[in-house]
């Protein structure tokens, strides 16, 4: 304890459990500065992965697909998780077959590519079957 107060620095105890326990000669307050820094600097470089949504409908125009299945490639490009949902209306619901299928062919080319992998597989809720696409990690 003398020796910290004469180099005028603090005393810290670094592992109190330990038998006898670990002090060490510091400036706290420049360590704890120097932590945040480093915990800083992590959160800074961390990726937040959305999860963003693409609507289908059962009836689709092959036309209307290209352009939804464009989007979930650019958001799987962008790193973010697809949930990829298909939405019955009335009498529809009676051929969510439809819909699988839809599902499993955006499944299908959004795979082919090398983008992603199906982190849940096509599953009726309700009046919509919703399926979610996750990046692939790149190493």
């Amino acid at each position: 304890m003398q020796m910290a107060i004469d180099a005028n620095l603090d005393l810290v105890n670094v592992a109190p459990q330990a038998k006898p326990p670990v002090c060490r000669i510091m400036d706290y307050g420049k360590f704890r500065y120097e932590q945040q820094k480093k915990e800083k600097e992590a959160r800074k470089n961390q990726k937040i992965v959305d999860l963003k949504e693409v609507w289908f409908r059962a009836n689709i125009d092959e036309h209307d697909y290209q352009t939804k299945m464009r989007n979930v490639i650019k958001f799987l490009k962008e790193g973010d998780k697809v949930k990829c949902s298909v939405r019955f209306r009335g009498r529809e619901i009676a051929h969510s077959n439809i819909g699988q299928k839809i599902l499993e062919r955006v499944a299908a080319e959004a795979t082919g590519e090398d983008l992603c992998v199906i982190e849940r597989v096509p599953k009726l809720e309700g009046r919509s079957m919703i399926m979610i696409l996750a990046p692939k990690a790149t190493h």
